[in-house]
């Protein structure tokens, strides 16, 4: 530590070198009070002074009112006779004018008795060696003030090893016992009361302050420990960090509002300033017009101090002040208020006070120019003028009585059988007197413990206090709790009167459903990003997905399950089909029992009654399966829906492939020979049909036993962009393109359908419904075109489900429909409303049929021939299994002299 005091030492032994001259200078303006042991005294007389002046005016509060405090305590401790009985404290009291480089000046008084002088050179004019007073020794000071003050005094106390006792220094670093080791003091330091006023910021939810120091040590350290601490705790970050300068102007507070302005949403600003600097800053928020704008978080130089707010209450309101816990000392209230010209003569600055205090003239030459009154010298305070007890009056007194109890302590131990002070107690010197000063242990004015820590540190013991402005009471200071290592607070009243407690953050809080996006560099800030899609909050600043079965619940703080739907009855996309296939239904079962009524009459026996039955079954099916498709899936449905998706329309147009096959051939192979095409009969036209069915039903068989049927929920299919409209679909286990195979077998039976009925388009109309059968087919392709890219083009829809299964309902009953209505209902209607038609007709052989198709065949291309001439060729069958018989009729229309000849030739054969 040597080299780091090596300047300070240089400026001593400066100053010491005009020791004399300077004591010259200084006894004026201090207090001396005779006494065996002689403690100093530092205290801000006068603030600090303009430009070129080392001091100001008088500061009432925090010079005179501590100063007293001490004469107070020395006054009570010389009355007592169980405290250094037989020994008087004498005080030298010197004025710092709240300024570091006056007061170390100033406390060169204390070392002058332990520098050593050489005089043997010195004679007075008349040759005799000069008579020297030798200054009084300090055995230890109390102050100062100021942080700066202390550390400035400090450096040049601990070269001389005089102990030093602070009452309101309350900087961190003056707790470094390796560059202070003779500093202690009864208030505890900035590092605690940094540490309660993060405890205040985070308990009002405050996570974006400014600060705001006075140059130099404790204002600027003061502010570091709360940054350190803040960093520390977490969650508390610094907007701005401001300075105000020494020699500061009104121009300063300005600028200082400005800046804090500029981070409006920054509202608490934490002060670690001097008492004249926060009249500086509440008058520039008041010039800016920002009255109640700033939150104020004050430390201890703030307090409950009247002379901050003095006329400026309105823009104190609201501030939330520390300071070290005290009690009002009665006693020197009592005290105070009896002091008087007359009887306080010892105090050099008191009648400079008397003329501040009730704004008088005590003499002509009075430096008060702001008033001509005369002072009377009657006036008392507490009754002519305002009188507060200052804040740090406790602490004056604890210090005064601590070094007095480690004086007791050190006079028992070192002077146990001398009344008085001994010779070992006079050469002990300050190392010893320190030992005893952070060993002692008593009870303070205000009756709480008084001790030191091993750094010379006091514990830490605030009260809180809020500036409040009500309707029922005057403004003034108001305790709203303590810390004691922890924070208790009590009701607090906010500026506009609000209620709740007003915002400092740099960002809102998100809101539910949304995260942090911290803002870089500035953990405090940040924007917030709500949870999209599928996401659900997983903390403050992080969403994560639901899984695939889930979806976040309405504020995004879980996931919930995705509801589960099908296809319902009363659904518009069910209503259709279900409709057209009761009508379909209906329909069929008459169509059948007609046929069934009239099973023997021609018409039907005409139509092939076994396949008939065969093709309407089909038919029937194919209005079943409607019900099955939108029935709730299991696995029993997914079952039936396996097998008669495809069927119905296997058996409708395998038994109409059968049909256009057997009447292809049929004529094909009249064109060769007279002789039968093999399996025409209705039991070969029965097993060719069941075949082609058989293939259908081995085909869903290997289906079964290769993927057997079950139900699944297809969270993929209604997973919309909003997942409040997101749906789970229960389905069967049956894919796009199974369903397409399922149906491809009949399909292409339909296809192959349609290229016979092709093929026979050119045979006589009424022979066995070719043609019927042809525009059948023809209309039914039409219908499974416009289902393929329906079916297809809405894989991707969130209506997949109900879009595919209507399309397919639909497809099939219309499949169905056309088949009914082109094949069956023509001969209906002429069963029942034509039955004259209803008749048999004489019967032919087959020999008949095949020369009437040959002979038809030679017409057609022979009247192709003649413009003029028309033949017709009519084939009626028989289709009774039992006959043999058949006909033909064959007409040739030829014109003749504009008459038409029917010439009708009739076959016979057997």
């Amino acid at each position: 530590t040597k080299p780091y005091f090596t300047w300070q030492v240089l400026c001593v032994m400066k100053a010491l070198f005009d020791l004399t001259a300077s004591q010259e200078i200084y006894a004026p303006h201090s207090i001396r009070m005779e006494g065996d042991l002689t403690l100093g005294g530092l205290f801000p007389v006068h603030a600090r002074g303009i430009p070129g002046e080392p001091c100001g005016d008088i500061k009432k509060e925090n010079g005179i009112h501590r100063l007293e405090a001490m004469m107070y305590a020395l006054d009570q401790i010389n009355s007592d006779d169980d405290l250094l009985p037989n020994v008087t404290l004498g005080a030298r009291v010197l004025d710092t004018c709240s300024r570091d480089t006056y007061a170390l000046e100033q406390s060169l008084t204390f070392v002058q008795a332990l520098i050593q002088k050489d005089t043997s050179d010195v004679r007075c004019t008349n040759g005799e060696p000069p008579v020297f007073v030798k200054p009084e020794k300090v055995v230890g000071v109390i102050g100062a003030s100021a942080s700066s003050v202390s550390i400035m005094v400090a450096n040049i106390l601990r070269l001389f090893q005089i102990p030093q006792i602070s009452y309101a220094s309350t900087a961190p670093e003056l707790s470094d016992d390796r560059r202070y080791d003779f500093f202690s003091r009864v208030v505890p330091p900035d590092s605690f009361q940094a540490q309660a006023m993060v405890d205040i910021v985070k308990a009002m939810g405050w996570n974006y302050v400014s600060t705001v120091a006075s140059e130099g040590s404790y204002g600027e350290k003061g502010v570091d420990a709360f940054q350190q601490l803040s960093r520390e705790a977490g969650g508390i970050c610094i907007a701005q960090s401001l300075k105000i300068p020494h020699n500061h102007k009104q121009e300063n507070f300005d600028k200082i509002i400005r800046l804090l302005l500029d981070t409006r949403y920054a509202r608490a600003v934490v002060l670690f300033t001097s008492d004249e600097d926060i009249r500086g800053i509440l008058n520039a928020s008041k010039r800016a017009d920002q009255v109640g704008h700033f939150l104020w978080i004050g430390s201890d130089s703030w307090g409950a101090k009247s002379s901050p707010v003095h006329q400026l209450e309105e823009a104190a309101v609201g501030a939330v002040t520390i300071l070290p816990k005290r009690a009002t000392i009665a006693g020197f209230d009592a005290y105070f208020m009896s002091r008087t010209l007359e009887n306080n003569r010892r105090n050099v600055w008191f009648a400079e006070y008397w003329e501040e205090n009730f704004n008088c003239k005590l003499m002509s030459s009075s430096k008060k120019e702001d008033t001509s009154r005369k002072c009377t010298g009657q006036e008392r305070i507490g009754i002519d003028s305002k009188y507060e007890q200052e804040g740090k009056v406790q602490f004056v007194i604890d210090a005064v009585y601590a070094m007095a109890h480690a004086l007791h302590n050190m006079q028992r131990d070192l002077c146990p059988d001398v009344s008085g002070i001994c010779d070992d107690m006079d050469l002990a010197g300050g190392k010893k007197l320190l030992k005893y000063i952070r060993s002692v242990t008593f009870n303070g004015s205000a009756g709480t413990s008084v001790t030191f820590n091993k750094n010379g540190d006091a514990p830490g013991r605030y009260d809180l206090f809020q500036y409040q402005m009500d309707n029922n009471s005057s403004p003034g200071y108001k305790n709203i709790g303590q810390w004691m290592e922890t924070l208790q607070l009590n009701d607090m009243q906010w500026p506009n009167g609000q209620t709740e407690i007003p915002s400092s953050v740099c960002s809102l809080p998100c809101r539910t459903g949304e995260r942090k996006k911290a803002v870089k560099g500035m953990p405090c800030c940040w924007h917030c990003e709500p949870c999209d899609g599928y996401q659900y909050q997983y903390d403050a600043t992080s969403c994560k997905l639901c899984s695939y079965n889930m979806r976040p619940n309405p504020n995004r703080t879980a996931c919930q399950p995705i509801p589960i739907v099908k296809l319902e009855w009363h659904s518009p996309w069910a209503v259709i089909p279900v409709f057209l296939a009761m009508l379909g239904i209906i329909a069929t079962i008459f169509v059948m029992a007609t046929f069934v009524r009239y099973n023997d009459t021609p018409i039907v026996r005409a139509s092939g009654r076994e396949l008939s039955y065969v093709l309407l079954t089909g038919i029937f099916l194919c209005y079943i399966i409607t019900f099955l498709m939108i029935a709730k899936p299991d696995v029993a449905v997914c079952s039936f829906r396996r097998i008669f998706l495809g069927l119905g329309m296997c058996i409708s147009y395998a038994a109409l492939l059968t049909k256009t096959n057997r009447i292809y051939r049929i004529f094909e192979e009249g064109k060769k020979s007279v002789t039968a095409p093999r399996l025409i009969s209705p039991t070969s036209q029965l097993a060719i049909t069941t075949c082609l069915i058989a293939i259908q039903l081995l085909g869903v068989f290997i289906w079964f036993g290769v993927d057997p049927p079950n139900t699944i929920i297809d969270y993929d299919e209604q997973k919309t962009v909003n997942p409040d409209q997101a749906r789970g679909v229960l389905k069967c286990d049956i894919t796009d393109l199974q369903i397409i195979c399922s149906l491809g077998y009949s399909i292409l039976l339909m296809v192959t359908c349609t290229v016979y009925a092709i093929k026979t388009r050119g045979v006589p109309e009424n022979f066995n419904e070719a043609k019927p059968i042809g525009f059948t087919m023809y209309t039914t392709c039409i219908v499974w075109l416009a289902f393929i890219p329906i079916f297809f083009g809405t894989a991707q829809s969130a209506e997949k489900l109900y879009i595919q299964t209507t399309t397919l309902c639909i497809s099939m009953n219309l499949s169905a429909s056309v088949a009914l209505g082109m094949l069956y209902i023509p001969k209906v209607y002429v069963i029942i409303f034509h039955p004259e038609l209803n008749v048999q007709k004489r019967k032919r052989s087959f020999k008949a049929v095949v020369t009437a198709a040959s002979l038809t065949t030679r017409l057609s291309h022979k009247t192709s021939d003649r413009p003029n001439g028309e033949a017709m060729t009519e084939l009626c069958e028989n289709v009774d299994p039992n006959s043999k018989f058949h006909h033909i009729r064959v007409y040739v229309l030829k014109p003749i002299v504009g008459y038409q000849l029917l010439v009708c030739f009739s076959l016979y054969s057997f």
